[in-house]
């Protein structure tokens, strides 16, 4: 076993002691032994529980596959969107705009969402509020300037 003690030519500063005074050997520590706090027997509820819902999906699905009506007609099967007949080839390609605004909504929501807990700390920060808001108008200045280039590269327009 191993033990940890303090060099005895440790120096301490404190009020009764002055500087460059010899620490006695005060200190022992031993070393910690580790303890488990979960085993696998912990997780067997969770376990059971993914096997209980992922079966209950496969056996719904089997049931309904046997007991389920087996008509089909060419209106059945034909193609069918929001009650809106379709026309012409659905492969068609169409302008990347649409998930590019889409991408970008979604950056600036996310990060948007990152401003609200901020906001409900900020009360609660006495000491470190005035850095948390320095923080927080460099990570707005950051939003704004990324909303800028993507303006200026032309990313919102919609032709």
């Amino acid at each position: 076993m191993h033990e940890f003690t303090m060099q005895p030519n440790a120096y301490l500063c404190s009020p009764d002691r002055g500087p460059n005074k010899t620490a006695p050997n005060l200190l022992s520590v031993k070393p910690k032994t580790m303890v488990l706090l979960s085993t696998p027997a912990d997780y067997l509820p969770v376990a059971m529980m993914f096997v209980v819902a992922i079966g209950f999906v496969l056996f719904t699905m089997f049931v309904t596959h046997l007991l389920g009506p087996r008509r089909k007609s060419t209106i059945k099967l034909d193609t069918f969107e929001c009650g809106i007949e379709s026309q012409g080839n659905s492969r068609l390609p169409f302008s990347i705009k649409y998930f590019l605004i889409a991408i970008l909504f979604v950056l600036f929501d996310v990060e948007v969402i990152f401003m609200y807990p901020w906001a409900v700390n900020f009360a609660e920060w006495s000491q470190t509020g005035l850095a948390a808001f320095f923080e927080m108008v460099v990570f707005l200045g950051l939003l704004v300037l990324g909303l800028v280039y993507i303006i200026r590269k032309g990313a919102l327009k919609w032709e």
